[in-house]
């Protein structure tokens, strides 16, 4: 399964992260992102209520939508996910446990790196794939230089993507890229003003296939 889940995020290329998100809100939040184009969605763990909405949203999107969690911190946290019907696991850094566990659930892993040591660590710990971070501070530049030297590790690059630059992203080498609040808004949750989410996602869905047609 781990190889199909990377199959697919190699062809969508987002993955949206919601984060503090009301569990009232939940529902709705995802539907917009669905009706956007969006396929993989990651709630982190430290969003109150995440179990609730990673069950629902496998309930009610799990057709064509791929639901994680992310902010997984540690294996408890990770066999909590598991339960409640996650399909990755996403964490800022590497915790083996939760990269074996993972592993042995048959479920996609993507630890968080930095440094190219943290990187091969992760990859070689069995990664599906790395997630590079803080990209908002490391920069597109950063990316382009650590992808020279591992070209043959996925990596999914998370902060400070936005429409107007996730081409340069994606040129840079970044298998995926993951959005929170750029994409879903907090403002726009709070107003409940999902059609704008749903432009916004699909916006980026546009510029992504327009990429994959390009690069082709």
């Amino acid at each position: 399964m781990t190889s199909a889940l990377l199959d697919r995020l190699k062809e969508e290329k987002i993955v949206a992260i919601l984060r503090g998100v009301p569990k009232e809100r939940g529902d709705a939040v995802a539907g917009a992102l669905s009706r956007g184009g969006i396929v993989f969605t990651e709630v982190t763990m430290n969003t109150e209520g995440a179990l609730d909405m990673i069950y629902s949203w496998r309930e009610k999107f799990g057709e064509r939508m791929r639901i994680g969690a992310g902010t997984v911190l540690d294996l408890g946290a990770a066999k909590e996910a598991v339960r409640a019907g996650a399909e990755y696991l996403i964490s800022p850094h590497l915790d083996e446990k939760v990269v074996d566990y993972a592993l042995a659930q048959g479920i996609g892993v993507f630890p968080g790196a930095m440094t190219p040591t943290e990187i091969i660590a992760a990859w070689k710990a069995g990664a599906t794939a790395v997630k590079l971070f803080p990209m908002a501070t490391l920069g597109v530049g950063y990316l382009r230089e650590v992808r020279a030297s591992l070209s043959h590790i996925p990596m999914l690059a998370t902060g400070g993507v936005r429409l107007d630059n996730i081409r340069e992203f994606l040129s840079a080498g970044a298998t995926a890229v993951g959005l929170g609040g750029y994409l879903v808004n907090p403002a726009l949750v709070r107003e409940g003003r999902y059609e704008t989410i749903v432009q916004n996602a699909a916006d980026l869905v546009r510029a992504v296939k327009s990429y994959n047609e390009v690069t082709a």
